[in-house]
């Protein structure tokens, strides 16, 4: 049942508790205390809303930045994925398999304060080798959500 609850709640994590029950076949309260029991454990980490800011009138820049590093001693990652995770700019951090080590995401109103926070802050970090920031044109479709408007095409024929 936990799974089947965590396949709901991560398409629409406002669905009603009655509904949720009735499209599990269990009682209110078995869903209410299987959510409560998840939140303690932490693997529901948290509720968010998706929000697609290019419809606003607010600016924002998503970047992604590839982060090579050399693993410390002891502890590997985890220290240096710690340290990077403390800045508010930071979204995500992702260990990574392949030519580096971390995937960054961050979001800022420019792309210069993106540039500041790289230059400053992120490669400033001890064990930092090198980055790669690469900036978000266009979302097309975010976590499974469709963002991007789509015109329907016209077949055009000679």
């Amino acid at each position: 049942m936990r799974e089947e609850i965590l396949r709901l709640i991560e398409k629409n994590a406002r669905i009603d508790l009655k509904e949720a029950a009735i499209l599990l076949g269990k009682t209110e309260a078995e869903v209410a205390n299987a959510i409560a029991e998840m939140e303690k454990e932490n693997i529901i980490c948290g509720y968010y809303t998706m929000i697609d800011w290019d419809k606003t009138s607010e600016d924002r820049v998503t970047a992604l930045i590839e982060v090579r590093v050399t693993p410390q001693r002891g502890s590997g990652f985890d220290d240096i994925a710690d340290r990077i995770m403390k800045y508010d700019e930071v979204k995500a951090v992702y260990l990574m398999s392949g030519g580096f080590d971390f995937t960054v995401m961050i979001e800022e109103k420019t792309m210069k304060e993106i540039a500041q926070f790289v230059t400053n802050k992120l490669s400033t970090l001890d064990s930092i080798l090198n980055t790669a920031t690469h900036f978000i044109l266009k979302k097309y479709k975010d976590y499974g959500t469709v963002l991007a408007d789509t015109e329907e095409r016209i077949l055009v024929t000679p």
